[in-house]
């Protein structure tokens, strides 16, 4: 399940290690290997990597350095010696982050023009290239409110209803990918200032904040098979639209349906980015890599390998996912300019009403 979170701390104070796993062991030091940094979510097929390696010529090393925020910013520190050649996992929560520290340099990889206009940025500079889709939603447990006769909620708004009442878990939008995308949402739906008084009236329903999406999807949620082992209690929890079709595809025996469902007017969409670092070692190793991130044959491997959405346009979903995790059609979305005025005062603006 693609799962992100980070802890920004234990960046600053230098405790983030960085685990190696791929084609090579040991630091890459010749110019037919291409080094990727990326987040632990990071998965692909070990037949679609084989192929990028027998066009290409290069070896695919990857450096897999805990969860996005936590990559991001160690990314960053690291900008002036790169751990890599090419950064994969920065979304549109912290895309700004990551420009404004100068952390790629430009590249237009082949095959840009069959991205999704939508999915596009930064055109003048190209300095990133979008990879994957996928939106941020409330994930409900229909075998809990099947057996309390209750009717799912169905927008940010029913949330904030009685019969809702501490039945919903989210993750800290300090800690958390999804955390902060849901904080996002309730931003763009109820507006600059209006989202802290949704807030405040979603404590006051019970809303329970855990450190990330670990715990509240595997844990605290009853609706999954990791909550339902822990005997999770909240019906209700932050996750992707994707989830429902994992836990289809990874059941055993599998249902027929979906455990869980959507509320699909909660959802926000999130893109992931990859780009070129500054003094990447193999930069023609790097676009090389690049161009293979939205190639068909990658764009339409990678959503049973992290459950996203690919931004090619044409690429094939599989059945599970137009099945049991469609994307949401009017999804809640900001732009990347709004997201990085903003992200660092509405955080603060959020802990003070949400935890402490």
């Amino acid at each position: 399940m693609h799962r992100k979170t980070f802890v920004a701390a234990a960046v600053g104070l230098g405790l983030v290690t960085l685990s190696a796993c791929g084609s090579s062991g040991g630091e890459a030091a010749d110019s037919r290997t291409v080094t990727l940094v990326s987040h632990d979510s990071w998965a692909a097929s070990k037949s679609v990597i084989a192929d990028f390696e027998k066009t290409s010529g290069y070896k695919v090393r990857v450096l897999k350095d805990g969860d996005a925020g936590q990559a991001v910013n160690k990314a960053v520190l690291t900008k002036d010696n790169p751990q890599g050649d090419v950064f994969f996992g920065v979304d549109n929560t912290l895309l700004s982050r990551a420009l404004d520290n100068g952390l790629f340099q430009s590249y237009e990889p082949k095959d840009s023009d069959k991205v999704a206009p939508q999915y596009r940025v930064d055109q003048a500079k190209h300095r990133v290239t979008p990879v994957d889709t996928g939106d941020i939603c409330v994930n409900y447990d229909k075998k809990y409110f099947a057996d309390h006769r209750l009717a799912p909620p169905a927008s940010f708004d029913d949330l904030l209803k009685p019969q809702y009442k501490n039945l919903l878990v989210t993750e800290n939008a300090a800690t958390s990918s999804p955390g902060l995308g849901f904080l996002l949402g309730t931003a763009a739906k109820y507006g600059d200032t209006g989202w802290q008084g949704y807030w405040k009236k979603l404590k006051d329903n019970g809303v329970k904040v855990v450190d990330g999406w670990e715990q509240a999807y595997n844990q605290e949620f009853s609706g999954s098979a990791g909550g339902r082992k822990a005997k999770g209690d909240r019906p209700l929890a932050v996750s992707y639209a994707s989830s429902p079709p994992a836990e289809v595809i990874y059941a055993d025996p599998k249902p027929k349906t979906a455990p869980t469902g959507v509320v699909q007017d909660t959802c926000f969409r999130q893109v992931e980015y990859a780009g070129l670092l500054g003094n990447a070692k193999n930069t023609k190793g790097g676009k090389a890599f690049l161009d293979f991130l939205i190639s068909r044959e990658f764009q339409e491997d990678m959503p049973l390998n992290m459950f996203v959405y690919p931004v090619r346009e044409k690429a094939a979903v599989p059945a599970e996912f137009a099945k049991y995790g469609p994307q949401a059609e009017h999804p809640q979305t900001m732009a990347p300019d709004k997201i990085a005025a903003n992200r660092d005062q509405w955080v603060r603006s959020w802990t003070s009403l949400a935890v402490k």
